[in-house]
């Protein structure tokens, strides 16, 4: 009789140890606020903002992070020499310098070159490196090249996003927004808009929706220059884009992590409208926030406009993805504005508009 042991006891103590510091991150941070936007009460339809920017990392990819670096230590592909290498528009690069520094790896992100210096300087502040590419449709070659050399992992987050999470539950994004929603006048949401990045966020929440036999419908935005809008309307799967300019939604290509099957709804939003929705969210909650979270927002006033308009009451629940602070160099900035040729004003005089009618 033969065999072959491969058992390692202290690398198995590495790990049970990392997932410990793992997971005593998600017992102190994982759940967030759910704010009440201020509609006017004789509507009948209420809005909510799930606020994921309090993370410790500020953003709704610190949860998908997490479920990463869990889902990589559990297969046995992170150890503790393990150098970890992703492909990121910034924020998703941002949470996994964090959790690489927890847990004591080294982390490189590969990103396109016209990522925002704000988020480059915090993932360097957590600890990582960034690797700037000028094409971004080479990241993903780049990063499996650097991984290789590095003797790394690759976590990949649009093939792994959707499997990573537990979609039934384990207080996730979706099960925390039902029992927050609990004691609301409207406590079942009529629509969850959420945006396509990596498409995780969707899958899980669709998912759930089914999962739990809710009547929500999903409603998932997508920005100018996206591959996944054009392709859940064509069926075609391998749809390609020129790419997004709003940072962590949006793709050049459909990423394997995208579920088209849990979506009943796509609404493509132009950027210039993202941005003002983006600004007047500001003007309105007081609240800063990002350029994704403006797409999400101007997808969810089209929604409340057409329950309106059909005379339906019921509510409404969106993410705040990130904080403003991250993009005032882009974003909030006329002068880039101007150089990209988006015209916002238009846009905020509607959504301005709308609070009144």
């Amino acid at each position: 009789m033969e065999y072959v042991d491969r058992y390692d006891d202290g690398a198995r103590r590495w790990v049970a140890d990392a997932i410990r510091k793992v997971e005593a991150d998600t017992n102190r941070s994982s759940d967030t606020h759910l704010h009440v936007f201020p509609l006017p009460t004789h509507w009948g339809v209420n809005l909510y903002l799930k606020d994921e920017s309090v993370h410790p990392t500020g953003s709704l990819k610190h949860r998908l992070a997490r479920s990463l670096f869990l889902y990589g230590l559990a297969n046995g592909w992170i150890g503790p020499t393990t150098t970890i290498v992703e492909a990121s528009s910034g924020s998703t690069a941002v949470s996994e310098a964090y959790f690489a520094r927890l847990v004591g790896l080294p982390f490189i992100a590969v990103m396109p070159a016209t990522t925002s210096p704000e988020k480059c300087h915090l993932i360097e502040f957590h600890g990582g490196k960034c690797h700037l590419v000028q094409d971004p449709g080479t990241i993903y070659d780049e990063s499996r090249r650097l991984a290789a050399e590095t003797g790394g992992h690759f976590m990949d987050q649009f093939t792994y996003a959707e499997r990573a999470t537990d979609w039934r539950g384990n207080n996730n994004i979706a099960e925390s927004i039902y029992a927050q929603m609990a004691l609301e006048p409207y406590p079942c949401p009529t629509w969850i808009v959420v945006g396509a990045g990596t498409g995780g966020t969707s899958s899980t929440i669709g998912r759930y929706i089914r999962y739990r036999r809710h009547d929500t419908r999903l409603a998932v935005v997508d920005p100018e220059g996206s591959a996944f809008y054009p392709s859940w309307v064509s069926g075609n799967a391998a749809q390609t884009a020129h790419g997004s300019r709003i940072e962590g939604i949006g793709r050049p290509r459909v990423e394997p992590s995208f579920q088209p099957g849990v979506i009943d709804r796509m609404i493509a939003v132009p950027d210039a409208r993202s941005i003002a929705a983006m600004r007047w969210t500001r003007e309105v909650t007081g609240r800063d926030v990002g350029g994704s979270t403006g797409t999400n927002i101007a997808a969810a006033v089209a929604l409340i406009q057409e329950m309106r308009s059909a005379g339906k009451q019921g509510s409404v629940v969106t993410l705040i993805c990130d904080g403003g602070d991250r993009y005032r160099h882009t974003y909030d900035n006329d002068e880039w504005l101007a150089a990209q040729g988006l015209d916002i004003g238009p846009h905020l005089d509607d959504l301005r508009a709308f609070m009144t009618g």
